[in-house]
């Protein structure tokens, strides 16, 4: 595992409260599953659906470019400022308050801004990966936008995100990069064995099953983060293996708060162990590595073949 200088600190961690903050978290998924859309319908089909997540940025949270005709745009979340931003190639802006409002308000604001700007865009409306979900036009019940937890989430990310990037680069094998997908609102990471995988038995709310099929077609170990929700009541990192290995359940990991989930079908690991660590970094790295280790070796995976092997200097 290769050392970074730029460890952090607990100081450096935001609390994530999940009981005060569930409301603003299902609005902010929404309102992000909105944008997701006109990146999905804009932009060429990339293997793993890597053409639709949002990166993380030094103010937030924003789409890489998205082709429209002859021009190019950009969405951004500044959760710095509390602002949505849309900037086109040819000098066109765009700027919304990030305020509590309906997801229904939030999406009828959006499109008359795209066709205000000369790049109109149609999307599917309805929500992806969620159950139960309402067309975002007539999405009344998530209004509400704390923007102190908005500012703490988007903190928490930065910090994820440094310490998965440092995870990602002990591995020269097939490996995506740090997305934040907006389907299932987390931020991810995964590693391939360069193997195919059995067809996903797909079955996910809203979301084709052949989409699944194709982004599950070769083994995997993924872990990422997700502020809470779909039967876990606070933020938390998570690891899983697709297919699962034989003897993974039962796997040693670490840290000691790490446990499985066999409800979901994988590791957990509370981010609030990690942020009250004294070293938040090593804790999350350990789980990343131990995680991925149980999967490599349950599922014979080539390691050898697969992991950085760097002179010191180069570290």
């Amino acid at each position: 595992m290769s050392k970074s200088k730029n460890r952090s600190g607990s100081q450096d961690w935001p609390e994530l409260p999940y009981a005060e903050s569930v409301n603003t978290i299902a609005t902010l998924h929404m309102w992000m599953q909105v944008i997701g859309k006109i990146r999905l319908v804009q932009t060429p089909w990339i293997n793993h659906s890597w053409h639709v997540p949002f990166n993380i940025t030094a103010r937030g949270i924003d789409t890489p470019l998205i082709p429209h005709s002859g021009r190019s745009f950009s969405i951004s979340f500044d959760f710095y400022h509390h602002l949505l931003k849309l900037l086109s190639t040819d000098g066109g802006e765009w700027v919304l308050p990030l305020k509590s409002r309906t997801v229904s308000d939030f999406y009828w604001e959006v499109m008359a801004a795209l066709k205000q700007l000369g790049i109109p865009v149609e999307i599917n409306t309805m929500p992806s990966e969620v159950a139960d979900a309402l067309p975002f036009e007539r999405d009344q019940d998530n209004y509400e936008y704390d923007p102190e937890y908005a500012g703490q989430l988007w903190q928490a990310l930065v910090q994820i995100q440094r310490v998965f990037t440092e995870f990602r680069s002990d591995f020269v094998g097939k490996c995506s990069p740090i997305q934040l997908f907006w389907g299932s609102f987390d931020l991810a990471l995964t590693r391939f064995s360069g193997r195919e995988a059995p067809p996903h038995p797909g079955g996910i709310p809203h979301f084709p099953d052949w989409v699944a099929r194709e982004a599950y077609s070769h083994e995997v170990s993924s872990a990422g983060f997700w502020p809470g929700g779909g039967g876990v009541d606070g933020a938390c990192f998570y690891s899983y293996a697709y297919p699962e290995p034989q003897g993974f359940a039962a796997a040693k990991v670490v840290p000691a708060p790490a446990y499985y989930s066999e409800d979901l079908g994988e590791f957990l690991l509370p981010y609030e162990a990690v942020r009250s660590a004294g070293s938040p970094d090593e804790m999350l790295l350990s789980f990343l590595q131990s995680t991925y280790e149980a999967a490599a070796d349950k599922g014979m995976w080539d390691r050898p073949a697969l992991e950085a092997r760097f002179p010191p200097q180069a570290r």
